[in-house]
């Protein structure tokens, strides 16, 4: 089977006053994501997993931060172009996994909706997704609730092969 594995990472410090967007869900914080755009690093991680897995320009090379196109636009927008252009090159999601990194809000409540989103986002079946949260034990910046970060990575298989039921 013909494969592509692609790592996205994104981090933002945190402030007091700003919305906490994380996979396309706004959750109760005292602060949010320091950012040119909503500043959701799941969505950042992601888009850019799946653009390196098939070897194209990252999310700050297709939506740079100086763009004001960009400026406090949902991330959303970023995934959507990096599907489209995995489908066009014939490829769809194997699995995704990913890692949140903050030392809170707890993701556990929140993990159902934003695993959801992502599936409908990705045009597959959530059982493909796993998204977890770890602390970083009080440890910098992350584990000083100062910052939030994200990897993400991602295994893309060929269409064909995902349509006929192959597998090698």
């Amino acid at each position: 089977m013909t494969v592509r594995i692609g790592h996205g990472f994104d981090l933002h410090r945190l402030e007091a006053g700003r919305p906490f967007i994380l996979g396309g869900q706004q959750i109760e914080h005292d602060r949010g994501a320091v950012a040119h755009s909503d500043g959701d690093v799941v969505y950042h991680a992601v888009t850019d997993a799946i653009l390196g897995a098939m070897g194209e320009q990252d999310l700050g090379q297709l939506f740079p931060d100086e763009d004001p196109r960009w400026e406090n636009v949902d991330s959303k927008q970023f995934i959507v172009e990096a599907v489209r252009r995995m489908q066009l090159a014939g490829w769809g999601i194997g699995n995704l996994d990913i890692t949140v990194i903050l030392e809170r809000p707890n993701l556990a409540a929140h993990k159902p909706a934003i695993l959801s989103k992502l599936a409908t986002l990705l045009g597959c079946d959530a059982n493909k997704l796993n998204v977890k949260g770890k602390t970083h034990e009080q440890v910098d910046a992350l584990g000083e609730n100062r910052a939030v970060a994200c990897h993400a990575v991602v295994v893309l298989e060929e269409k064909r092969r995902q349509a006929m039921g192959q597998v090698d």
